[in-house]
């Protein structure tokens, strides 16, 4: 079996753990725009590391249309990303995600300048929770198996097992 196929099947059975209403694992390959999102930003990321930014862009923003989720093909994306009910996701050019995070919708992990050839996006860890509505910005860091509360506005790192809630955030004890 082909790499490819290895790997759907894999975020399939994530999102089949990670998701109660999932009933099967054909359910979550071919009806969770997650993985159909994922496919394409492989494909685009590619094109942007070879230097074809502009195949790239037309790629993702075409993703972008059929999916609800936009993610910025230089955006580096760890395996099992779930973003349930995906839609109005943004993931910026120079952010980082881990491995098996789930994304609840609408959220941002955004930059705050228009600075060039900068980390000026979130770095998110390993095994991440981000809850409904909630921002990242700027060049933070959250930590492995962090929570981010839904509608947080993030602005600070948040450390590896801890939760950040509030506007703008605050890292619970």
């Amino acid at each position: 079996m082909s790499k490819f196929f290895k790997t759907l099947i894999e975020h399939g059975d994530f999102i089949l753990k990670e998701d109660p209403a999932c009933k099967s694992r054909f359910e979550a390959i071919f009806m969770y725009p997650i993985v159909k999102a994922m496919v394409y930003h492989r494909i685009a990321h590619r094109f942007y590391n070879n230097g074809n930014t502009l195949i790239a862009r037309w790629i993702s923003q075409r993703s972008r249309k059929k999916t609800g989720i936009e993610i910025h093909p230089g955006a580096k994306i760890g395996k099992n990303l779930f973003i349930d009910h995906a839609m109005a996701v943004v993931i910026g050019e120079t952010a980082v995600v881990g491995d098996n995070c789930h994304f609840y919708h609408n959220i941002t992990l955004g930059g705050t300048g228009n600075e060039k050839e900068e980390k000026r996006h979130p770095t998110v860890g390993n095994n991440v929770t981000i809850g409904t509505g909630a921002t990242v910005l700027g060049s933070v860091t959250i930590g492995d198996g962090a929570k981010i509360g839904a509608g947080a506005i993030v602005l600070i790192d948040v450390p590896a097992g801890k939760t950040a809630v509030g506007l703008p955030a605050k890292v619970l004890d």
